[in-house]
């Protein structure tokens, strides 16, 4: 929570609906959820075509590593926003954002 408060206190913070989807099961609606992000200063932003693209690209070079999923992982649509958009990425999950999205830059939670 460290890191999300320092981010916080200098810039805006953005998720996208992938982000959206995985906090929402603590809330008991979208309205709910809405108020809570919009208290709190972060942006619901969505992705592109740019971040679908990339997304679906990552996850070609994933399958070529021998990756066993079948569908691009949420973790590669997050990536791919934050490369697309050139924003830092928050995340205790950096191995995989750095294997497929190098130019990003990545905050640890532990800073």
């Amino acid at each position: 929570m460290n890191a999300l408060s320092a981010a916080a206190s200098k810039k805006r913070i953005v998720i996208n609906p992938i982000i959206y989807s995985e906090i929402s099961t603590g809330f008991q609606s979208p309205s709910d959820l809405d108020n809570a992000l919009t208290n709190i200063g972060v942006l619901n932003e969505q992705t592109s075509s740019e971040v679908a693209f990339a997304a679906g690209k990552a996850f070609v070079r994933y399958g070529r590593n021998g990756g066993k999923k079948s569908s691009p992982l949420p973790d590669f649509f997050i990536g791919a926003h934050a490369k697309c958009s050139s924003y830092k990425l928050l995340s205790r999950d950096w191995h995989r954002f750095l294997n497929y999205f190098s130019k990003i830059e990545l905050i640890s939670p532990t800073q």
